[in-house]
């Protein structure tokens, strides 16, 4: 394990019955770059997300957040696997924003965001609400604070999602194709908080559909096909010059 990326996945397998989602999987993203994940419905884009945060396990392999492997305690030889209330606290290490909001219907727009710095970091509520409010204006929901999520339209919810995955002050934000469930009309409002994470440094990976936002903002296109990683590189060549046919063939479709 490498300390030198951010995120660090080895040689990661997983598979549901006898399907296999995930064969045989490498993936390392440096501290402050972005990279986005294309590929069709069903290549284990979103698999690979839940095992960097440790919602699924991995049936072989090895991931790591910042030096650190999750899920897994390194004593020797050997590997123990961690109790659940240390794996929570291995995930707040990481903001994961879903493709569906997950927000708490019965919770505002401020409580929402600072449930989880109180809660699994056990932060006064002083200082959370501080930093949640803080958050809001960063996505440009200031004055949505005590509204409930009926009360927003999708992209103003995905941006208070996007609100209270930052609220752990997490090293890394996955995304799992965060504009898929949006209008059309409100993607652009979400991207663009994304835009500025970017700007701001912030280690993300992208599952994403969105071809342009894939190349004004990626480091790195990593391009999955059957639970393998493909090919790999920067957005002008993994767009504009793709080597593999099943890139090529992906890219026709969607451009």
């Amino acid at each position: 394990m490498s300390e030198d990326f951010k995120v660090d996945v080895r040689g990661v397998h997983k598979a549901f019955g006898t399907l296999t989602v995930l064969d045989g999987i490498d993936l390392q993203v440096r501290t402050g770059e972005v990279t986005v994940v294309l590929g069709p419905s069903g290549s284990g884009k979103s698999t690979l997300l839940r095992l960097i945060n440790h919602l699924d396990r991995a049936d072989r392999g090895f991931i790591s957040v910042g030096g650190e492997l999750m899920g897994y305690r390194r004593s020797g030889d050997r590997l123990h696997e961690l109790r659940e209330r240390e794996i929570l606290k291995q995930r707040t290490r990481i903001g994961f924003v879903f493709q569906n909001f997950n927000l708490f219907g019965h919770l505002t727009t401020l409580e929402n965001v600072v449930e989880a710095p109180i809660s699994a970091q056990r932060r006064s509520r002083e200082e959370a609400t501080a930093h949640a409010r803080d958050l809001l204006t960063l996505v440009g929901l200031a004055d949505k604070a005590d509204a409930y999520p009926r009360q927003l339209s999708g992209g103003q919810q995905q941006r208070v999602a996007i609100a209270r995955a930052l609220a752990v002050r997490p090293e890394v934000l996955l995304f799992d194709e965060p504009t898929s469930a949006l209008d059309p009309e409100l993607v652009g409002e979400v991207l663009d908080v994304i835009k500025k994470l970017a700007r701001d440094g912030t280690t993300m990976i992208v599952v994403t559909h969105e071809i342009g936002f894939a190349r004004e903002v990626a480091d790195t296109v990593v391009f999955m096909d059957a639970g393998r990683v493909v090919e790999h590189g920067p957005p002008a060549r993994i767009l504009d010059a793709p080597e593999h046919p099943r890139t090529k063939a992906f890219l026709e479709k969607v451009l």
